[in-house]
């Protein structure tokens, strides 16, 4: 007769035993206490390597086209500012140590192992004076770079370089370099220059020329204020050669054309000959 075995049941897995409390609170202490040891070891650690002399700053290597600064005025004024080995420098407090050097634009720090420095330096090419007519700083001569940043640097070094005075509210230098950038090359190409571009509160422009030559420009964006002046310089010469004497004064401040001022010829009259134009203007006139 065949029997059944019935299935076994598995026997339950044994609960683990409860360690004691005193044993738990004694395994909690060791672990706390490794951990701080730890902690205390690292700590330490980084304490030894800001403090190694193995790791002191042994150069400052510099990079960039140098041409307003020296390596020894770079030095003997960024150098005071810098503390810490190779670890412990502040990479941003270097770089602006560095910035605060007369002429430098922007400096990049970083490090090179084990105990150098290298500063990657770029310098303001300055393009043209600064003044603002306007503002906190009014009447104080800064410098403009290709950027159309303002900064401040000792004039006397630019002062044999034949550089443009810009002049205008606060804040417009780079309005006025995009403007004179634009209008630059259609006055070289008359073979003048302007050597003074000025903003009034109101944004109306006015380029002076060499020899007191003055172009009363107007208001409006650069493109509006270019095509007005690259236009009355295709026609002006057309009077100048006509009565054989260079304009002294324009105004393009008028819908329909401009004033004109020749120089040794009277302007009570229409300017004949040049269309669009309007009644010749007093000498002196100035833009308001």
């Amino acid at each position: 007769m065949a029997r059944l075995n019935r299935p076994r049941t598995p026997n339950p897995p044994a609960t683990p035993a409860r360690l004691p409390g005193d044993v738990r609170l004694m395994n909690a202490v060791v672990a706390l206490v490794v951990a701080g040891a730890a902690l205390s070891l690292l700590v330490a650690g980084a304490w030894w390597l800001t403090r190694a002399p193995m790791f002191n700053l042994r150069s400052i290597e510099v990079k960039g086209e140098l041409t307003r600064n020296q390596l020894p005025t770079l030095r003997t004024h960024a150098l005071p500012e810098l503390a810490g080995n190779f670890f412990s420098i502040d990479l941003d407090a270097a770089r602006r140590a560095f910035e605060s050097v007369p002429w430098v634009r922007r400096a990049v720090v970083r490090r090179l192992w084990p105990d150098r420095l290298v500063v990657q330096v770029e310098e303001h090419e300055v393009l043209a004076l600064w003044e603002a007519n306007e503002g906190s700083q009014t009447g104080f001569t800064r410098l403009v770079n290709t950027f159309g940043e303002v900064f401040e640097a000792n004039l006397a070094d630019v002062e044999d370089e034949a550089l443009p005075l810009f002049t205008g509210p606060e804040g417009r230098a780079a309005e006025a370099l995009g403007l004179w950038k634009r209008l630059q090359p259609a006055f070289a190409g008359r073979g003048q220059r302007i050597q003074h571009l000025a903003q009034s509160g109101r944004g109306s422009w006015r380029a002076e020329l060499g020899k007191g030559v003055v172009v009363e420009l107007g208001r409006g964006t650069e493109a509006e204020v270019a095509e007005r002046t690259e236009r009355f310089l295709r026609t002006v010469g057309t009077m100048t050669a006509k009565y054989r004497q260079p304009f002294v004064y324009a105004d393009l401040r008028h819908a329909e054309g401009y004033a004109l001022k020749l120089r040794g010829v009277g302007t009570n009259g229409p300017a004949a000959g040049v269309p669009g134009t309007v009644p010749g203007t007093p000498q002196g006139a100035r833009a308001n």
